[in-house]
């Protein structure tokens, strides 16, 4: 399968069409909302593959503003870590710097947590309706610039995206990225 990708340093950053619940880095981002509830969407099937304790450790946690992001164990996924960042829902304001701020916060928090390898959904482009083309522009430009910017740990860098007609709006995005 041709995967699209592009090294930029030492960083390899890759778009691939699966299930984030089935990748195997160290961290997977699963698009949370506040109160880290993990009923439906992504955070539904990555609760359901990893286990009830990524729920109990959340329940925990108890709480993630929007921008922001938080992590767990990775319980039975074959990831290590479940890093939960909360998207904007469109249209409620500052959409793109809360998209741009929820990327960052999980590039910070791999970094802090010294994560060699991050796989990111398509953050906000379900049911909290951000478009996926703005959402692929921001996403990759906000991984790229970080990418090049600053002193990373990252080696691997993908945004997994579950549907072709997603994965096809990020494709023609990519060809863009240098």
């Amino acid at each position: 399968m041709n995967i699209p990708n592009v090294k930029i340093k030492n960083t390899q950053v890759a778009i691939v069409q699966g299930d984030i619940a089935d990748m195997n880095v160290d961290a997977i981002v699963n698009a949370a909302n506040n109160e880290l509830q993990h009923g439906g969407g992504v955070a539904l099937a990555i609760v359901k593959k990893g286990g009830n304790i990524i729920q109990e450790e959340s329940d925990k946690i108890g709480f993630c503003e929007t921008g922001k992001a938080v992590i767990t164990t990775g319980g039975n996924l074959k990831a290590k870590f479940v890093i939960h960042t909360v998207g904007p829902i469109y249209g409620e304001g500052n959409d793109a710097k809360k998209l741009k701020n929820a990327v960052l916060s999980c590039l910070n928090l791999a970094y802090n947590e010294n994560l060699k390898s991050i796989a990111f959904p398509a953050i906000s482009a379900g049911i909290y309706r951000f478009p996926k083309d703005r959402c692929a522009e921001i996403m990759l430009n906000t991984i790229v610039t970080y990418v090049k910017n600053k002193d990373t740990n990252l080696s691997e860098i993908y945004i997994v995206l579950y549907d072709s007609e997603t994965f096809s709006i990020f494709e023609k995005k990519f060809k863009y990225v240098k």
